[in-house]
This record gives structure tokens, C-alpha cells and sequence, in this order.
């Protein structure tokens, strides 16, 4: 099978043309010992198949970063029969410093001219004839977002495969060209210069000179720009929520219209209970939260295409990189990083917008320290009762102020594993014109990821599941014959030095399923009311009287209990959709168990230090 690598800078659309060739025929993980993505995948063309290898982002193939080593050593090593090397067509000059530094390695290659039409509303235009003369190689204009562009690109491929051109290194005087294949371009200079004699004649710009308009004006200005920015990110927030909401009405009616039929007939036939709870509650609800984390995806996915695809991000990416750089990371991730306040989901979804996995990585870990919306919907009513009006406020206001220290500190601890200093050179982009979107390329992307994330989702959400289903599950329905009751009063006196009884550790556990569980659980176990693992399952659909349920703890839980629980539960595990979301945009178990593991012990240890502090107090 022919070999062919992808190469460009970030932004230069390089996802793009991986997604729209190789489609599901894709297989996505780590270098080996680095954590840096590889892509992988294989396409047809004429009863011919080819694999592709989407080769790390970088600025160019001299530096000291994993991606540069990682992308050089792999062309130097000849394991491609060909190399596609993408450049943006309305940014040439910067975009051809790639293409500067892969001519001297001699391999068979050719250009695409990607965003040909972002050039063309810029009033550029671009004599790839002449260019791909200067180059010896084969130049095509491209729009990587239209799928009828990608059968010219298959046949180029394959004629390149059968009589492969390489480039040469520079252009002679009066339009004749030699093979200088001894010259090595040392230093940046002497690569400009090699650029802009190898452009001179073949990119034009009519006079029409480029001004901000009044908007850019206000997104590029140092105060107004970060708020506005800011609104649009949370306007995006809420039309990804918008686009949820239907798939995830219809999902929700699985498991509330179909859970009981089920149930009434697996009676009806004598089967074992266990079984009848699986098949009526644990398999339909599972579907239920698959197709609520996928919509939500898809929405996230749109909406990031659209803000990536007109040119916002990158305006975003400016207003907010040297703030975020105090994190280890760019201003692209201020996008993600707003979303995580609705959605964790959301937040490590978005984190693809980032150049590089590290960077991706550390942007979920950092979404993770985020109390997301589903958990405001659970504070306050657990802390009013127990505490004043003022007090709540209070504790509203820690649980704020710790999110941003445990910002801070997952960057310190992690940062730097993922963004090391030595291999950070921080961002480098021009600000694109804002340009119209390719709805169908945006829709068909989006539809893609929903599709995998379903796809792929439903056996993890199962197992885990499963698990949180094994130790809640009581068969009589009395909560004294489930595990997580037997277990948790065993291991109370541990618990307890955490600032935890058996109680409010089983809503502890329940948070990390599902954040809306928690006050099920609690009414179950101080109530005694209902099966734990229908509350867990069914949290929107079991009453919980709160009144009561307040009346009850507040005679029942201390302040120092009650403040810890909240903190524990604020800061344990999002959610297990949460969890796999971060495993399908990592591609990495390693790491997605080291940050569950460190959130879930983080918040044990934060409820301890809590609960003894709060023991002077109260």
C-alpha cells in the first residue's frame, strides 16, 4: 500500500483534507513515547487503495518541538512515497516557509494551494502554472471545504504515485530553471529570500487596500475586544444547547416510554430482576445519555466550525493568549474554557481547535476543574439546607475561587508533561479576513463526529454504567441490600475522616456518574425512598421532595459534613459522559484514567482539609 504524507502549518486546513479522504477509514492515537497525535487513515481511488498519515501541525522542520522532530524524522526516513505539502493561499509568503525547508530534503512532492477562494475575495490572484514551474513539482489550486475538489487531488495522487516530481531549490534569472541541489537554506533570511523569488510574479493583489472594518475594530481593541469575544463565545454556548435539545427530548423519551413495556414483559415471561433492570433501565438509559452527549457534541461541533471557519477564532486566539499563557496554554482555549461553565462536554470537545495534542490535553484537563451548570443546579439547594441565605453566597463564592486556583494548579502539576517550556513557542497566526462559511462542509463535519461519538460511546457509558449500576442495584428495593450500602457503612469510619458518612459518600460516588444523581441519592438514603439505581438512572424523572429532604439532612448532617460533601462533589469527576468524551479526544487511556484518578483523589483530599478546617469554625 502507497504511503502519503499530509504536511502544513496549523490552520492551514490539513484536518480538513484528512477527514474528507479518508472519512470513518480513520485511526487516531499517539506517536510512540510522545504525546503527540497521529492520524492515520486510508482512502480508494480507481481500485486502488493508499494510506494516508496526517503528519503533526508545526511552522516549519528545524526546530526543537515534538511535532517538528516527529514530522522531519518521518520524511527524512522514506516511509512516504509521496508528501502532500498544504499551504494557505491567501497567507503564501508565511505559509511557503514549510514549503522552504521541505525543498531541500529532495522528496517527491506536490503543493495544494488550500482557501484559494479566501484569496480571491482578498483580490489575490495566483499563477500556479508559474509556481509549479519554479517548484519542479506539481502546484493545485484547492478548496479544501468542497467535496467535487477532491476527485482532481485523487488522480494527482495517483499520477504523482507513477512518475513522482521533486522539487527544486531555486529559480534562475529571464524564467529558466536549474536544479540547485546543492544549496541548503541555513537560516530564515536566506529563506525568505528563496521565497520571494520563487513568488515574484505569481501572486497578485489588486490595489484595493485591506481595511478593518468597524467590528474587527472592536474584536482587535485590548478591553471592548475581550468582552464582546467573550458574548459571542457564550451566544455560541447557548445555540449549541439549542441544537441538543431535540435529539435530547427524543432520546429522553427511550427510556421513559420504553423502560416500563420492557420491564411489564420481561415480568410477564418470569425473568430474573437483574435482568429485567438491565434491559428496562441500565440499556435504555445508556442510550439516552449517548444520544444527549452526542447531540450536544454535534451542536459544539457546528458552532466551533462556523466561529473557526468565518475567522473568529483567531480573533479570540488574540485577545486572550497572553492570559491564558500564564496556563501553559494558547488563546484558542479560551473558547473550550467558556464552554466547560455550561458543559464539560462541550468544553472538552471544543479542545480540538487547539494546534497540538498537548495543548488539546491540557485544555480538558484544565475544562475539568470547571463546575459546570449541571452542578449549580445542585449546590445551592444542598447548601440552603444546611446554611443561612448569606452563608450559601458564601460558599458560592469559595467554590468560585478554588476553580480558579485548581486552574492554576492542574497547569502547574500537568503542564509540564503536555506543554513542556522547551517545546512551547507559543502562538503564531495572522488574522484572517472574515470570509463566508461552507455550511455543507461545517454540517458534514459535525455529522461526522456525532456519528463516531455514538458510535464508539456506547460501550464505554455501558461498562461504567454497568459498574455504578452492580453496587446500587437492590433487588427488594430497600437500600440496606445494595453494595454501595454495604460497603459504604463498612468502610464509614474511613470515610468519615474525610469528612464523609456513608450518606454523603454514596452521593460522592453518585456525582462522578452524574452530577443530576446527587439529589436522588441523598433523598434515597436519608429518605429512604427509592431504589439508588433508579434515582441514578432516572434522576429527572424521580420525584425528590426537597422540602422534605431538607427537613430530614438538616436534622441529620453537620455544617462541616455538609460544606465538605459540596466541595467533594463540586470538584470530583464531571460526569462519565464527560469521562468519555475526554477518552475519544484524547485517544489515550493512560491519560484520561491519570486525570480521573487525580480529580477524584483531589476532591477526597479537599473535602478532608474542608471538613477539619470547618470543624473550628462551626
Amino acid at each position: 500500500m502507497k504511503k502519503i504524507a499530509l504536511l502544513g502549518q496549523p490552520n492551514s486546513g490539513k484536518s480538513t483534507v484528512f477527514n474528507a479522504l479518508t472519512g470513518s477509514r480513520q485511526h487516531v492515537g499517539n506517536w510512540p513515547g510522545k504525546t503527540v497525535e497521529k492520524c492515520e487513515g486510508k482512502f480508494t481511488y480507481e481500485n486502488e487503495t493508499y494510506s494516508l498519515i496526517d503528519l503533526p501541525g508545526s511552522y516549519g522542520l528545524s526546530g526543537n518541538s515534538d511535532e517538528e522532530i516527529i514530522t522531519t524524522s518521518y520524511i527524512r526516513s522514506n516511509e512516504a512515497d509521496l508528501t502532500i505539502v498544504l499551504v494557505d493561499a491567501s497567507q503564501l509568503e508565511r505559509s511557503m516557509f514549510m514549503m522552504a525547508e521541505f525543498a531541500k530534503m529532495r522528496k517527491p512532492a506536490i503543493l495544494i494551494l488550500n482557501m484559494m477562494d479566501v484569496a480571491a475575495a482578498q483580490g489575490k490572484t495566483i499563477d500556479d502554472s508559474l509556481l509549479s514551474e519554479r517548484l519542479g513539482i506539481p502546484v493545485l489550486p484547492f478548496i479544501a471545504a468542497k467535496g467535487k475538489e477532491y476527485n482532481k487531488l485523487k488522480e494527482l495522487i495517483k499520477k504523482e504515485i507513477e512518475n513522482p516530481h521533486i522539487p527544486i531549490d531555486g529559480p534562475k534569472e529571464k524564467g529558466t530553471y536549474i536544479d540547485t541541489r546543492s544549496t541548503i537554506i541555513e537560516d530564515s533570511k536566506e529563506k525568505y529570500e528563496w521565497i520571494e523569488k520563487i513568488l515574484e510574479g505569481v501572486c497578485k493583489t489588486s490595489d484595493k487596500k485591506y481595511t478593518l472594518s468597524k467590528f474587527d475594530k472592536v474584536l482587535t481593541s485590548k478591553f471592548w475586544g475581550k468582552i464582546v469575544c467573550l458574548l459571542i463565545v457564550l451566544a455560541g454556548f447557548i445555540a449549541a444547547m439549542l441544537i441538543m435539545s431535540p435529539f435530547m427530548a427524543v432520546a429522553k423519551m427511550i427510556p421513559q416510554y420504553l423502560g416500563g413495556p420492557i420491564a411489564a414483559g420481561l415480568n410477564a415471561l418470569k425473568v430474573h430482576k437483574w435482568l429485567v433492570s438491565i434491559f428496562s433501565l441500565l440499556i435504555p438509559n445508556t442510550v439516552y445519555f449517548v444520544i444527549s452527549m452526542g447531540a450536544f457534541v454535534f451542536g459544539v461541533n457546528l458552532v466551533f466550525g462556523f466561529l473557526e471557519e468565518i475567522g473568529f477564532l483567531a480573533r479570540a486566539a488574540y485577545q486572550f493568549d497572553s492570559v491564558l499563557s500564564k496556563l501553559g496554554l494558547q488563546g484558542k482555549a479560551v473558547c473550550p474554557i467558556m464552554m466547560g461553565f455550561g458543559c464539560t462536554i462541550g468544553g472538552a470537545c471544543g479542545s480540538r481547535v487547539m494546534d497540538n495534542w498537548g495543548q488539546r490535553m491540557l485544555t480538558m484537563v484544565t475544562v475539568w476543574a470547571i463546575p459546570c451548570a449541571s452542578i449549580w443546579s445542585v449546590v445551592p439547594v444542598v447548601a440552603g439546607m444546611v446554611f443561612s441565605p448569606f452563608e450559601t453566597i458564601l460558599i458560592c463564592l469559595g467554590i468560585i475561587l478554588y476553580a480558579i486556583f485548581m486552574m492554576w494548579l492542574v497547569s502547574l502539576i500537568f503542564g509540564k508533561f503536555l506543554t513542556p517550556k522547551d517545546g512551547n513557542g507559543g502562538m503564531i497566526m495572522e488574522l484572517p479576513p472574515f470570509h463566508k462559511p461552507h455550511w455543507g462542509h461545517i454540517f458534514k463535519e459535525a455529522l461526522m463526529k456525532f456519528q463516531d461519538i455514538v458510535k464508539r460511546a456506547f460501550i464505554t457509558v455501558f461498562l461504567v454504567s454497568l459498574v455504578f449500576w452492580i453496587f446500587s442495584y437492590s433487588p427488594d428495593g430497600n437500600i440496606a441490600s445494595s453494595l454501595i450500602y454495604k460497603i459504604g457503612t463498612k468502610i464509614e469510619p474511613v470515610t468519615m475522616f474525610f469528612g464523609l458518612s456513608w450518606r454523603t459518600f454514596m452521593g460522592f460516588i453518585s456525582s462522578a456518574f452524574a452530577k443530576e444523581a446527587v439529589l436522588g441519592v441523598l433523598n434515597a438514603t436519608y429518605m429512604g425512598q427509592n431504589n439508588i439505581a433508579d434515582v441514578a438512572f432516572n434522576g429527572n424523572v424521580v420525584a425528590t421532595d426537597i422540602n422534605a429532604l431538607s427537613s430530614v439532612m438538616g436534622s441529620m448532617i453537620s455544617k462541616p459534613e455538609a460544606l465538605a460533601f459540596i466541595f467533594a462533589c463540586t470538584f470530583n469527576i464531571p460526569c462519565v459522559m464527560a469521562l468519555n468524551t475526554t477518552y475519544k479526544e484524547s485517544h489515550s487511556i493512560k491519560w484520561t484514567a491519570l486525570v480521573a484518578g487525580f480529580y477524584a483523589g483531589s476532591a477526597l483530599l479537599l473535602s478532608c482539609i474542608v471538613y477539619h478546617l470547618a470543624l473550628l469554625i462551626f
